[in-house]
């Protein structure tokens, strides 16, 4: 049943927590621009008119047009499968590559330690492929955080379909309304609130040159919150650690 128009109603407290991962809990500086060349020369390849696809879009637009292209152009369900088979093929190698330098975004684990002892479920939702998401949460030192994961290779729809954050929360255990999901982008904050789960942005770091996102995006786009970086947001949730009062001399 879709939901109604009411505005979503939130209970506390909180029970879970779900996380984007890349530019939220890690930085890896994927190469998208390569990975949108070449799904659009592999779209190309199988029939899309060149010029139809636009590289400045999200990868998971460019896949969708290209698919409703290839339909309407008659071009065979065998094609469109393999291009796309190739094309999340060329994606997974190209995530992997960034693995060497991905790391751990300042003050992730100062966040999910308190979260985690004080009983949050926490889980990951990532349009990241599960070898890429597994490999960079266990480099950074997070994975012992995360019982619950859903990727891009998880069966079923991807972010940001809403049913990706939903199926995620029932495998957790979570009502919606007692979730929060926290992601740095666009899609992030639709699918929370397509799901009707309460979402917070979280501002990309300075050196992030190629993000849009700003506090009012973040506000017009349905966030109950909008956090400058991790130890902000542990601010916002109740687990950051006392500041440290120095001695009176």
């Amino acid at each position: 049943m879709p939901p109604s128009d009411a505005a979503p109603r939130y209970i506390e407290p909180l029970l879970g927590v779900v996380f984007d991962l890349d530019g939220t809990l890690v930085l890896s500086q994927h190469d998208f621009g390569r990975m949108r060349r070449e799904v659009i020369r592999l779209a190309e390849r199988a029939g899309v008119i060149p010029g139809h696809l636009s590289p400045t879009e999200p990868i998971h637009e460019i896949m969708e047009k290209a698919r409703a292209e290839l339909l309407a152009n008659n071009v065979s369900e065998g094609v469109s499968l393999r291009m796309e088979a190739e094309a999340h093929k060329l994606i997974d190698a190209i995530e992997l590559e960034a693995l060497p330098r991905t790391v751990a975004r300042a003050g992730a684990a100062d966040l999910l330690r308190p979260l985690s002892e004080r009983g949050f479920r926490l889980a990951v939702l990532t349009r990241s492929a599960e070898q890429f998401c597994r490999a960079a949460l266990q480099k950074t030192g997070l994975a012992e955080f995360f019982p619950y994961l859903r990727s891009r290779s998880s069966l079923g729809p991807a972010k940001p379909s809403p049913e990706a954050l939903l199926m995620l929360l029932n495998e957790m255990g979570v009502p919606p309304d007692r979730a929060l999901y926290v992601g740095d982008h666009q899609i992030d904050a639709e699918c929370a609130t397509r799901a009707r789960v309460r979402f917070y942005g979280i501002l990309p770091e300075p050196s992030d040159r190629a993000s849009t996102m700003t506090t009012d995006r973040f506000l017009a786009l349905g966030a109950s919150a909008v956090a400058r970086d991790l130890p902000d947001l542990a601010r916002h949730l109740g687990v950051a650690a006392p500041a440290s009062v120095s001695p009176v001399r």
